[in-house]
């Protein structure tokens, strides 16, 4: 009897165990599907924003300056010249 019910008992913790390792895996299988998912819109968008950067599609010729037209643009002076000293004074 003690025998029956010894093993009677392991093998419902053997089962239990063995139910929650599949659930687990089935867990982690969901986990790796949504991590790949994230990964891969990612990858799209990183591969969208390599494209602009690398401006191959695009035309600016239109926007380049003359550098003769850079001659007659006034150079214009700070009304106020920042002394970095005054940050640190105490007595101001």
């Amino acid at each position: 009897m003690i025998k029956k019910t010894f093993l009677l008992t392991l093998f419902v913790l053997f089962n239990l165990t063995n139910l929650q390792a599949q659930n687990s895996s089935k867990e982690e299988q969901k986990l790796t599907a949504k991590h790949l998912q994230e990964q891969m819109q990612r990858e799209k968008k990183f591969a969208q924003e390599q494209k602009f950067y690398q401006g191959k599609d695009y035309n600016l010729s239109a926007e380049k300056v003359d550098p003769k037209d850079l001659d007659s643009v006034p150079t214009i002076e700070p009304e106020n010249d920042f002394d970095m000293t005054d940050v640190y004074r105490d007595d101001i």
